[in-house]
């Protein structure tokens, strides 16, 4: 699992490429969760247009970030999921937390 961050400007893009499984999330979480709390993005995008696999894992980060954006005064959105990936934030009801672009 690879992560890249960008920001400029109060708006940054967290870009993950390979699989997103239990054995992973957990450094992810917390590598996230340190740029939020540190950079206070007013947005941030998090692109799984690389993600090659991801279990319910990934449902989970993007919970627990969308959380983290509210309490810190942003909105987080999720960029780029691969079809099977999409259908499956579909049926975990994340389209209802996070806007899907």
């Amino acid at each position: 699992m690879k992560l890249v961050i960008k920001n400029e400007n109060g708006t940054a893009v967290a870009t993950l490429s390979g699989e997103l499984d239990h054995h992973n999330a957990k450094e992810l979480r917390a590598e996230l969760d340190r740029f939020i709390v540190t950079a206070q993005p007013r947005e941030l995008a998090i692109d799984f247009g690389s993600i090659t696999f991801m279990d319910s894992s990934g449902i989970g980060l993007i919970m627990g970030r969308s959380k983290l954006m509210k309490e810190c005064g942003g909105r987080l959105e999720v960029l780029n999921p691969q079809p099977y990936i999409r259908r499956v934030m579909k049926l975990a009801g994340i389209e209802r937390i996070v806007k899907i672009r």
